[in-house]
């Protein structure tokens, strides 16, 4: 399983280390503002992450979902009440994205 974060962000952290750090902040007092749990917060960005059509956040969001306790059948169960909203093919794209990292965990 890929590592979190990403090489990609941990690349970009290097080179804009204060552009980074902001929205790392910025995710953190998000969180914060309400009684959503890490577990529903991570479902809520992987929908967002599939409906804007972005592999790496599907990619990122599934991990983080994992860690903070949801189990895959939650993950795919997010990702398939999508489909009336986002379409059918976006869904099938989001899903298989979330399966390079479900399958990796078994």
């Amino acid at each position: 399983m890929q590592e979190i974060p990403s090489e990609k962000y941990r690349e970009l952290k290097k080179r804009h280390p204060n552009v980074v750090s902001a929205l790392e902040t910025l995710g953190q007092t998000l969180k914060r503002e309400g009684p959503i749990d890490e577990k529903t917060a991570q479902l809520i960005q992987l929908a967002a992450a599939a409906a804007i059509h972005s592999e790496g956040a599907v990619h990122s969001h599934t991990r983080r979902a994992l860690e903070a306790g949801a189990k895959p059948e939650e993950v795919r169960h997010t990702l398939i009440l999508l489909t009336s909203t986002i379409g059918f093919p976006t869904m099938v794209a989001a899903m298989s994205w979330a399966d390079n990292i479900l399958d990796a965990e078994v």
